[in-house]
């Protein structure tokens, strides 16, 4: 058996495996790159196999870094069903649609404004019609069911508690006479964090996948960064009398920050809150999120109904067009606003930072990862001045980094789900991690469980 490392090997993006066994061969996520001076390169670069020789492919859950190539592998010819659980393919039907739309955007203002000596790139990674192409192929499996995508295969999905529908993705595949445990944890999420439960324990595997983006250290403390969220609030919409400019994924993130504001407002710890979320996207995930409420936990699915109902001081609305997106630039102060993308690469969190990020009474509330390469990681960083839009603008608004909201679990949290092993794994792979948090998490769990994983690097093969 061969595991190829497509993606996600000494970076966070692009998750991508492929695996060919005696009984099938198959992906493990599709993911698109995102950020660093490659990442284009990446996503348009011809795949090293032949797409007509996948049997099927795995997603783990619809964020892009681990979806978002699923059109273009479409467009290359793949045909083949596409496994993910009932909520994840409800997600990608929002999430791929409106990452074609935002390609065939950029591919057009890039096409507009020709930088001086490049040749633009006319063509979008894929368009609209392509990622449209691709739900027909969704074949959503629920948790802990097991299922025979192909005769020598059986896959079970359990939930990985990071997003709405996200899944530890489980294979038993025949190859060379015996049955071969695979396990790809996909993205953890953080024990005892709102909305989404906690991740399935796993107690076996033959070979082992699991993801490092912070596998070098631990979140802040769930206590300290309420209070840092409460005091942000406090600080920017009371006493500085601008506005919260919050970069968010539509997706996960922006369905977590509004029950948490539910949860603050019940306990009368925030006072009365205007809150933009300016994103369709976001819109129609928080519908699929309230369509799937049975996979929330009980506190947030209390709060969530108390905030529709109209029984908190937190009133949330949703922008319909883009001309309700250019109106919340008019707002001075006293606004929450939550636009995509989270690392703010692309999407109308761009334009909120256009009016906002020069003025000393706004600030920025960052509340997840920021790879490296993206304009999130550069003001994140302290950087003065950023270029949006081709324009140079100062950095005057106050920085929050919330480093305990994230959707990842953290070091601990990380080793604590693989002490679940009643053995060590014959193989185990440390990936979607950047180089030096894949080191020191593969360092720590050498240290402290006497396993010896490997690093996988961008396009390796290993016999496994």
């Amino acid at each position: 058996m061969r595991i190829t490392f497509l993606g996600a090997a000494g970076e966070v993006t692009g998750s991508s495996y492929l695996v060919e066994a005696d009984a099938a061969t198959f992906l493990v996520d599709c993911g698109l790159f995102q950020g660093g001076k490659d990442a284009a390169a990446k996503n348009f670069a011809a795949p090293p196999f032949d797409v007509r020789a996948i049997d099927f492919v795995v997603v783990t859950h619809a964020h892009l870094d681990h979806s978002g190539l699923l059109p273009r592998l479409v467009a290359l010819g793949y045909r083949n069903p596409v496994y993910c659980t009932p909520a994840t393919a409800d997600l990608l039907a929002i999430m791929l649609r409106d990452s074609a739309y935002i390609h065939e955007k950029e591919a057009a203002w890039a096409a507009a404004r020709p930088r001086r000596g490049t040749a633009p790139r006319i063509a979008p990674l894929y368009t609209i019609a392509q990622a449209e192409a691709c739900l027909p192929l969704l074949a959503g499996v629920g948790y802990r069911e097991e299922f025979k995508p192909r005769t020598g295969v059986r896959l079970r999905f359990d939930d990985a508690g990071h997003i709405l529908g996200a899944a530890i993705a489980q294979l038993r595949v025949r190859d060379a006479g015996r049955e071969v445990k695979l396990v790809f944890s996909g993205d953890l999420g953080q024990p005892g964090r709102p909305v989404v439960r906690d991740p399935t324990p796993i107690e076996q595997a033959d070979v082992l996948l699991v993801e490092s983006t912070y596998g070098n250290r631990d979140h802040k403390g769930w206590t300290e960064t309420v209070d840092e969220l409460i005091e942000a609030l406090a600080d920017t919409l009371e006493r500085r009398r601008g506005n919260l400019i919050v970069p968010a994924f539509a997706l996960g993130r922006t369905q977590e920050l509004i029950a948490l504001l539910a949860q603050l407002a019940a306990a009368r710890r925030v006072g009365r809150l205007n809150v933009f979320v300016d994103s369709p996207l976001a819109c129609a995930a928080t519908q699929v999120t309230l369509k799937h409420a049975d996979l929330l936990d009980a506190e947030s699915r209390d709060a969530i109904a108390r905030l529709l109902h109209g029984k908190l001081p937190v009133r949330v609305r949703f922008t319909e067009d883009v001309s309700d997106s250019k109106k919340l630039n008019l707002i001075r102060s006293g606004a929450v606003i939550i636009a995509a993308s989270g690392m703010c690469d692309a999407g109308r969190i761009k334009h909120h930072l256009e009016h906002n990020i020069a003025r000393r009474e706004c600030s920025i509330l960052f509340t997840g990862f920021q790879a490296e390469g993206t304009l999130g990681r550069r003001i994140v960083e302290g950087a003065r001045s950023v270029r949006i839009y081709g324009e140079s603008l100062p950095v005057r608004a106050r920085v929050y980094t919330l480093g305990g909201l994230s959707a990842h679990a953290d070091r601990t949290a990380l080793l604590g789900w693989l002490g679940n092993f009643r053995r060590a794994p014959r193989e185990v792979f440390v990936v979607h991690g950047e180089a030096e948090a894949a080191r020191s998490f593969a360092q720590a769990v050498r240290r402290e469980l006497g396993w010896r994983p490997r690093l996988p690097a961008y396009r390796t093969r290993y016999e496994v």
